[in-house]
């Protein structure tokens, strides 16, 4: 099972960046999926998270401004960011908790993925 991410970029402030992630592999289920994101120097925080059945939460710090998505079928998982700010900076990952088909046929329950990062930079 892998997650890979994409769409991160660099953008000025006030600007708009969709990023995008989809697992691949013997996938049984998906659980939980959101986006984590580590600035230079600071410790990775949750930035927003979806159920299977699309509730969501969102950091203080990006509600209003970010929306999570999901798609079921694409086992796919996206973040809208609008009025980006510089503090957005940071590298982004994408995490979800997968069941994959071995894990299930073993018993061995659901695991936490993560993506390989992508870099968003909010510049002027």
């Amino acid at each position: 099972v892998q997650l890979q991410a994409s769409g991160g970029g660099l953008v000025q402030p006030g600007g708009s960046l969709r990023l995008s992630c989809a697992a691949s592999g013997t996938i049984f289920s998906i659980n939980a999926m959101g986006w984590y994101r580590q600035a230079p120097g600071k410790q990775r925080e949750l930035v927003t998270s979806i159920t299977s059945g699309g509730s969501t939460t969102y950091a203080d710090s990006v509600k209003g401004r970010f929306i999570i998505s999901r798609d079921n079928a694409k086992n796919a998982v996206y973040l809208q960011m609008s009025s980006l700010k510089p503090e957005d900076t940071a590298v982004y990952y994408c995490n979800a908790e997968i069941m994959s088909q071995s894990a299930k046929y073993y018993n061995l329950g659901v695991r936490g993925y993560w993506g390989q990062g992508t870099q968003v930079t909010v510049s002027s």
